[in-house]
Protein backbone atom coordinates (compact mmCIF):
# COMPACT_ATOMS: atom_id res chain seq x y z
CA UNK A 1 0.00 0.00 0.00
CA UNK A 2 2.55 2.40 0.69
CA UNK A 3 4.88 1.43 -1.90
CA UNK A 4 4.60 4.26 -3.68
CA UNK A 5 5.26 6.56 -1.28
CA UNK A 6 8.82 8.25 -1.22
CA UNK A 7 10.71 8.83 1.36
CA UNK A 8 10.73 12.17 2.71
CA UNK A 9 13.03 11.84 5.42
CA UNK A 10 16.35 10.13 5.61
CA UNK A 11 18.13 9.28 9.41
CA UNK A 12 22.06 9.24 9.17
CA UNK A 13 23.98 7.51 11.53
CA UNK A 14 23.78 10.16 14.19
CA UNK A 15 20.31 9.16 14.48
CA UNK A 16 17.56 12.03 14.96
CA UNK A 17 17.92 14.97 17.09
CA UNK A 18 14.41 17.54 17.93
CA UNK A 19 14.94 19.26 14.60
CA UNK A 20 13.88 15.99 12.82
CA UNK A 21 11.23 15.25 14.83
CA UNK A 22 9.68 18.81 13.91
CA UNK A 23 10.20 18.14 10.37
CA UNK A 24 8.55 15.28 10.44
CA UNK A 25 5.43 17.40 12.35
CA UNK A 26 5.74 19.97 9.87
CA UNK A 27 5.55 17.72 7.19
CA UNK A 28 2.74 15.63 8.84
CA UNK A 29 0.83 18.84 8.37
CA UNK A 30 1.13 19.07 5.19
CA UNK A 31 1.16 15.19 4.37
CA UNK A 32 -1.35 12.49 5.25
CA UNK A 33 1.64 10.13 5.35
CA UNK A 34 5.17 10.56 5.91
CA UNK A 35 7.65 7.40 5.01
CA UNK A 36 11.20 7.89 7.00
CA UNK A 37 14.74 5.30 6.03
CA UNK A 38 17.63 4.90 7.93
CA UNK A 39 20.81 3.83 7.66
CA UNK A 40 22.03 0.43 8.96
CA UNK A 41 24.58 2.13 11.17
CA UNK A 42 22.09 4.14 12.55
CA UNK A 43 20.00 3.40 15.90
CA UNK A 44 16.34 3.70 15.39
CA UNK A 45 12.90 2.98 17.78
CA UNK A 46 10.39 3.75 15.31
CA UNK A 47 7.70 3.84 18.16
CA UNK A 48 9.48 6.28 20.15
CA UNK A 49 9.65 8.36 16.96
CA UNK A 50 6.27 8.15 16.38
CA UNK A 51 5.67 9.01 20.14
CA UNK A 52 7.81 12.25 19.65
CA UNK A 53 6.40 13.20 16.54
CA UNK A 54 2.95 12.95 17.91
CA UNK A 55 2.09 10.56 14.91
CA UNK A 56 0.75 7.19 14.52
CA UNK A 57 3.07 4.63 13.19
CA UNK A 58 1.22 3.13 10.43
CA UNK A 59 3.86 0.20 9.47
CA UNK A 60 7.73 -0.74 9.65
CA UNK A 61 9.71 -2.58 6.96
CA UNK A 62 13.23 -3.37 7.14
CA UNK A 63 15.18 0.36 8.00
CA UNK A 64 11.64 2.30 6.81
CA UNK A 65 8.85 3.65 8.94
CA UNK A 66 5.49 5.25 7.81
CA UNK A 67 4.03 7.50 10.49
CA UNK A 68 0.38 9.22 9.99
CA UNK A 69 -1.05 12.01 11.41
CA UNK A 70 -2.63 10.90 14.35
CA UNK A 71 -6.21 10.59 14.45
CA UNK A 72 -8.31 13.24 16.30
CA UNK A 73 -6.53 16.18 16.32
CA UNK A 74 -7.83 19.10 15.53
CA UNK A 75 -6.25 20.36 12.11
CA UNK A 76 -7.29 23.35 10.29
CA UNK A 77 -8.07 23.47 6.63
Amino acid sequence: MFQEIKPTIWIGKRGYSEMLIDEIKAQLKVRRYVKIRWLRTAEIDPEEIARRAGAALVGVRGRTMVLAEQSGGSRKA
